[in-house]
């Protein structure tokens, strides 16, 4: 069985071995991890999926971004470990982060990611937000999780200050 839980400031070690053994060397130097450098990610939108034994099956982290003057969420990285890949964990952990992100103050999401894959939680190409390069455009997508969230919201997504309008 597996249950879904925020992750605290304990977890932080055995996510980011988890991140490490599930992407590639270097996932640090991705422009979307300069958006997080010295921002803390939203610890009640981040969340573990962990087995019956307790042990770490997969994470999803949101950080908190500038789309021009509104803010937004920026999801990812989300991670299953490879044993467990293919038991609907991912979709687990993003069906119920976005749950809870529709239920708090937040009106927007954005990640850099495949479309085929984000499309089923309702993630469609987002024209206004700039993610900076070398990100390929194609691959920025947002989700509305008010109605009009991202109407006449653009520019460059940048790392958050604590202050957004929108």
């Amino acid at each position: 069985m597996i249950t879904i839980a925020s992750e605290t400031p304990d977890d932080s070690w055995e996510v980011e071995a988890l991140y490490d053994l599930c992407f590639a060397p270097g996932r640090t130097a991705l422009s979307s991890y300069r958006l997080r450098d010295d921002v803390a990610p939203v610890r009640a939108l981040s969340q573990l999926a962990r087995d019956g034994d307790g042990i770490l099956a997969g994470a999803i982290r949101f950080w908190p971004v500038h789309v021009g003057t509104a803010a937004a969420l920026l999801l990812g990285p989300v991670a299953v470990h490879p044993t467990r890949q293919g038991e609907g964990i991912g979709a687990s952990l993003i069906r119920d982060s976005l749950w809870k992100a529709d239920h708090s103050h937040w009106e927007r999401v954005i990640l850099v990611g495949d479309a085929p894959y984000y499309q089923r939680f309702g993630f469609q190409r987002l024209e206004g937000g700039e993610m900076p390069p070398p990100t390929n455009p194609d691959r920025v997508l947002g989700l509305e999780l008010q109605p009009g969230a991202w109407d006449r919201v653009q520019g460059q997504v940048r790392r958050w200050t604590g202050v957004a309008q929108g």
